[in-house]
């Protein structure tokens, strides 16, 4: 899918059917070099975690949980290429690395795939879009600042996965009818696992998942919550991807752990372009984008205003 552009002044298509065949080719290597970096990283600074709150305390811990938080919350992004199918040329090796790391940060894949595909296709659509359709403008300066929390959405998405598993029902507008059962499915196996993993805890007598996991988890949605937040607030309710979604230039760790993600026009107005080939495509449409984020701190700040704003034009 491609999505034409209107600008005034431009040619109706920023790439030629062969510019975008070459940079829509899949490869093996680039996401085998990005995910083993990804979860190693995960599994070194876990490690350091664990031997430092053993030996040391878990105070002198906290900067590594936050970094690890960072790691494991940033899994969001193999979720979400993997739910393009373009990490891997195998559609196997892309669900594989889809449900490893939608476990991990408690997001089925199954579902986000559904809900992700709507979201493409109706990309700031208030009445069709399920990014916007599950959202609300936070009231005050005090719930607009828990929200940039993440924690909200957290809990939510495990309310919703163990009332799934037990209630049998996946209702919702990006569900079809014939799908909800392999979501319900997909919930109680993610239910299933969670159990087991605290029951053998509990008899093991051992907290390392919370401290590598659990708790990172819970601080890393401080980083990804205001950077998902990036991606759409403030931009036009258009079809054009170069106008209703934002690019945000930034540092080459950030751009790494978040797949390239950044790039994130380029990726709304052509998805079957990989992770690894986004610098490319933007090198050829950069001239084009309408939203440009010069670095998260700025852009933070600019989706806080909007925010707020928002507020005070619906009160």
């Amino acid at each position: 899918m491609t999505v034409i552009d209107t600008h005034d002044h431009k040619p109706v298509r920023a790439l030629t059917p062969a510019q975008l065949k070459d940079l829509s080719i899949r490869a093996n290597l680039p996401g085998l070099v990005r995910s083993l970096s990804h979860f190693g990283a995960i599994l070194i600074v876990g490690t350091a975690v664990w031997l430092t709150v053993t030996r040391f305390g878990a105070i002198w811990a906290l900067p590594l949980v936050a970094i690890q938080g960072y790691l494991i919350a940033f899994l969001f992004m193999p979720v979400h290429e993997a739910a393009h199918k373009t990490v891997f040329t195998s559609r196997v090796a892309n669900e594989i690395l889809g449900h490893l790391s939608s476990l991990l940060i408690i997001h089925p894949y199954e579902h986000y795939a559904l809900f992700h595909w709507d979201h493409h296709r109706f990309t700031q659509d208030p009445a069709r879009d399920p990014e916007l359709v599950t959202a609300t403008i936070p009231t005050s300066d005090t719930k607009l600042a828990i929200a940039y929390t993440g924690i909200v959405q957290l809990i939510n998405r495990i309310r919703l996965l163990f009332r799934r598993a037990i209630s049998g029902r996946a209702v919702a507008p990006w569900i079809p009818e014939n799908k909800q059962n392999l979501v319900v499915r997909e919930a109680r196996v993610y239910a299933l696992v969670y159990l087991l993993l605290l029951a053998g805890s509990i008899m093991l007598q051992t907290t390392v998942l919370l401290w590598c996991w659990m708790l990172p988890l819970v601080v890393g949605q401080l980083f990804l919550r205001p950077y998902l937040y990036a991606e759409h607030t403030g931009c036009e309710h258009t079809r054009s991807a170069y106008e209703n979604t934002r690019t945000t230039y930034t540092g080459a760790v950030m751009k790494w752990f978040t797949w390239n993600m950044p790039f994130h026009v380029e990726h709304h107005a052509y998805p079957s372009v990989p992770f690894h080939a986004l610098p490319k495509l933007n090198a050829i449409v950069d001239d084009r984008i309408r939203h440009r984020g010069l670095g998260y701190h700025r852009v933070h700040r600019e989706t806080f205003a909007w925010f707020r704003r928002a507020r005070q034009r619906d009160a």
